[in-house]
């Protein structure tokens, strides 16, 4: 009888790519032998193509979080749709396989976002667990916030980029968190993958 494959966890990233931090995101994902899934901004992924391609080269995946960091409830139907045609051709432009998940800004929707996620084939993604990294808590602090949710089917959300509303200087702590995070969820009999 063949082994019971583990149960997914989905480590997700938002507001990138950053020059900085998402090589460093990247790096420790790769020492911990976990994918995971970038929410890009078209604007940050148009200025460094290499970083796009090189998440997808080592095996993670790629959706749509937009191109300007708006919430949905502060745009029209038209510039909602604008914005994710707008972002959409951006990664198209570098190469990128159509996204086929969407987060939106801040996980807020609007009553068109569903209609907008599906003329383009879009399944929004919300999260689970919460790492509010974007305060500059310690690794350690946010591991103990969300152990409770590290469970088969959570998604994780964090940042590999300073967004609107970041009061962090910068990533190290999210970075610190992604080998205690995965080495958690192995114990749970868990795989940290990349959204399906």
């Amino acid at each position: 009888m063949p082994p019971v494959p583990p149960a997914p966890l989905a480590l997700t990233f938002d507001d990138g790519p950053d020059p900085y931090w998402t090589p460093e995101v990247l790096d420790a994902l790769r020492d911990a032998g976990a994918r995971a899934t970038f929410f890009v901004l078209a604007p940050c992924a148009a200025a460094h193509p290499e970083l796009v391609e090189r998440i997808a080269a080592e095996g993670h995946a790629i959706g749509l979080h937009a191109h300007a960091h708006a919430r949905h409830t502060e745009l029209d139907a038209t510039a909602g749709e604008a914005d994710t045609r707008r972002a959409l051709e951006v990664l198209r432009g570098l190469g990128v396989r159509p996204p086929a998940l969407w987060r939106t800004p801040w996980g807020v929707e609007a009553e068109w976002t569903r209609d907008v996620a599906a003329a383009h084939g879009l399944r929004v993604v919300g999260w689970t667990a919460d790492t509010h990294d974007w305060r500059g808590d310690r690794a350690d602090a946010m591991l103990a916030a969300i152990a409770d949710d590290v469970a088969p089917g959570a998604i994780v959300l964090a940042h590999d980029g300073l967004g609107p509303g970041a009061t962090r200087e910068g990533c190290e702590e999210t970075v610190a968190l992604i080998g205690p995070l995965v080495a958690l969820a192995r114990e749970r009999g868990l795989a940290a993958e990349a959204l399906a």
